[in-house]
């Protein structure tokens, strides 16, 4: 059986080195895995004891410390700014990016109210007239529109536009007629005459009720009344006329495919990659170095549990792998507990938290600070 060389004492990194290659290309981690393979041997008893590891055990461990370290980060910034980056697109890398906290995906929540409010939205308003007919009052809307332009679905009427616009929106500005009298004056090339004159407030209610009354004596005066799509005209029609009407397609409101692919949608698709090695500071990195080390008393744990008792001369010796287990298992969750912690700690509500707890410090030192009296 041939023999498997150990742990020699040194190694040298090579591209290719690690399982999946995903900092092999960057020139400090290619350094620190054969500085971190040194230390993490050393911490394990080398040169005093063997170690049943080869070079290519421990650069695993290291690369996968440091995708697992990545893996927390962008754990807590995808749960940090998930409703900031969701509708973005998901072709733009998000790693190590400060993301803002715009308004978009509130106005984008927003916008499906604004349909039944007539401000804003997502689903389209479709128009369509019906020919009123003399003595004709009842009209069915849904022979007549969603029949002929959705036959399979169905149809919600939004608006009928019958009634003149308010008063309010066709009162011209009373002042206008004093325009004259003002440029007489001088005053006309300045301002409108809104800056130079003043009404009573009556005056403008009255020209207000003269549009209505005007409405009500010389136009038409029928209403309507809209059940179950089905429309109904008051009074009965002496004339034949053209009402227009506005609707939407329910369907068409309640499908939830309103938006273009390639957006983010969920945790899943959120565009954070794994970290480069060398844009990791100090601190990322001793906890990475710390992890490699349970990684790798892990690993030769396992090795080591293959034969629980090894002879030697005049008896036999027991290995430590249960320990090395154990310590690896605590490691392990004792780093990702640390980590997560920290993370936490760092909230958008925690920070805000501390700001203000500065701040009301601050103001109360400063309320014992003698403050200077100015005698003018």
């Amino acid at each position: 059986m041939t023999e498997i060389p150990i742990w020699p004492g040194s190694s040298s990194f090579t591209t290719g080195s690690t399982p999946f290659g995903y900092f092999d290309s960057e020139a400090s981690f290619r350094t620190d895995a054969d500085n971190v393979s040194d230390w993490c041997a050393k911490r394990l008893g080398y040169p005093l004891v063997d170690i049943e590891l080869q070079s290519g055990n421990f650069y695993a461990c290291f690369e996968e410390a440091v995708a697992e370290y990545s893996n927390h980060v962008n754990q807590y910034n995808i749960q940090q700014n998930m409703l900031s980056i969701m509708g973005s697109k998901t072709d733009s890398n998000l790693t190590h990016r400060n993301i803002s906290t715009g308004m978009g995906p509130l106005i984008q929540l927003a916008t499906e109210y604004g349909s039944e409010t007539f401000t804003n939205g997502n689903v389209t308003f479709h128009t369509a007239s019906i020919a009123i007919k003399t003595n004709q009052q009842k009209y069915n809307l849904n022979k007549l529109i969603r029949d002929v332009a959705f036959p399979t679905g169905s149809i919600e009427i939004k608006r009928v536009h019958h009634y003149a616009p308010p008063a309010s929106m066709r009162f011209y500005d009373p002042y206008l007629g004093n325009q004259a009298m003002l440029d007489t004056f001088g005053f006309g090339a300045y301002s409108t005459g809104v800056s130079f004159t003043l009404m009573p407030m009556y005056a403008d209610l009255l020209r207000v009720q003269a549009i209505e009354f005007n409405d009500m004596m010389r136009k038409s005066s029928y209403s309507f009344e809209l059940i179950n799509n089905e429309l109904r005209i008051f009074p009965l029609p002496v004339k034949d006329f053209t009402l227009w009407i506005e609707y939407i397609s329910k369907e068409e409101r309640s499908n939830p495919l309103k938006y273009a692919n390639g957006q983010v949608s969920d945790i899943s698709n959120a565009p954070y990659s794994i970290m480069k090695y060398a844009d990791i500071n100090s601190v990322g990195h001793q906890w990475i170095f710390g992890y490699t080390l349970a990684l790798a008393k892990e690993m030769l744990g396992y090795i080591r549990g293959k034969y629980g008792n090894i002879p030697i001369p005049n008896g036999e010796t027991t290995l430590n792998s249960a320990d090395l287990l154990s310590a690896a298992t605590a490691e392990k969750q004792g780093l990702v507990t640390e980590l997560r912690t920290m993370l936490e700690s760092m909230t958008r509500s925690k920070l805000l938290e501390a700001k203000r707890a500065e701040t009301e410090h601050l103001n109360v030192s400063l309320n014992g600070t003698p403050l200077a009296i100015y005698i003018g």
